[in-house]
């Protein structure tokens, strides 16, 4: 039944906030949990030569040559220009959205600008939703918490940068000893302030992956009174109920997210949910 609806909450995760190209290869997202396996550990230079094998001849040899001025230049300017143009290549002419993130990361780090720091940082953190590899999931997550420790610097009183560090640690980010660290960090945040509807989201959210499920659906229920149409909010409150095997109650869900659906494959998938928890 997990399964199942974890695989829902994948599929709607997509139909929402879809990746600008997919991978080749296609395998389950894991829950985010931390690990020490391998297969796990995917560094930025595999995922830019990975994406770079799958362009054309000319378009190799241009990305090389831009990459190779990086690695000569030693001028803060000269470098923010050039990974403007690879990070503008990637999103408009290639469509991969992994070196397109990434280029965009350290041109803010250069920039030192926390609007564009949290900027790229939150990027990551709604895309890795929709990663197909965990291993892609956990180096997106290492990402963002290394833009979102840059932003801290600039302003460490950003409440919203405290919330995607910890949500980076829930994800699979290095750095904590378990995806319980984050979720404390973010709880320091919702304490001094129980109206910050992110940290009640990603309380939430951390409480799915943690199984305390009963936390989860208290949380969801709390940003759906202050948020009602949030559709991400929504199914991860019916995948919650259903966890806690209150199915009336997740297909009450389910049923209420329909309206926010267009896409038929994913409304087949919700119709079929709801007939089964009848």
């Amino acid at each position: 039944m997990i399964v199942v609806a974890s695989g829902l909450i994948l599929l709607l995760s997509l139909y929402f906030f879809g990746r600008t190209k997919p991978n080749a290869t296609k395998q389950p997202v894991a829950q985010a949990t931390h690990t020490d396996h391998a297969d796990d550990q995917l560094d930025t230079k595999q995922i830019l030569e990975t994406a770079k094998s799958r362009l054309s001849p000319e378009q190799q040899a241009w990305v090389t040559a831009k990459e190779n001025s990086i690695i000569r230049g030693d001028l803060a300017g000269q470098k923010i220009q050039l990974y403007d143009e690879l990070a503008t290549f990637w999103k408009d002419s290639a469509h991969v959205f992994e070196p397109f993130i990434y280029y965009l990361g350290e041109k803010s780090k250069l920039e030192n600008s926390e609007k564009n720091l949290t900027f790229a940082a939150h990027l990551y953190l709604k895309q890795l939703k929709t990663a197909d590899q965990h291993s892609v999931q956990v180096w997106m997550a290492n990402q963002a918490a290394d833009l979102f420790k840059h932003a801290l610097q600039v302003n460490p009183n950003n409440d919203s940068s405290k919330v995607g560090l910890g949500s980076c640690y829930i994800y699979g980010a290095s750095g904590a000893s378990s995806p319980m660290e984050g979720i404390q960090r973010i709880l320091e945040v919702a304490k001094e302030d129980s109206t910050n509807m992110y940290a009640q989201f990603m309380l939430g959210y951390g409480g799915i992956m943690t199984g305390q499920v009963d936390k989860a659906i208290e949380r969801f229920n709390t940003v759906l009174k202050a948020d009602p149409n949030n559709v991400e909010a929504i199914f991860l409150l019916a995948e919650a109920y259903e966890r806690h095997g209150e199915n009336s109650k997740a297909a009450e869900w389910y049923e209420n997210g329909k309206r926010f659906v267009q896409n038929p494959e994913a409304l087949k998938e919700i119709e079929e949910r709801i007939k089964a928890l009848k």
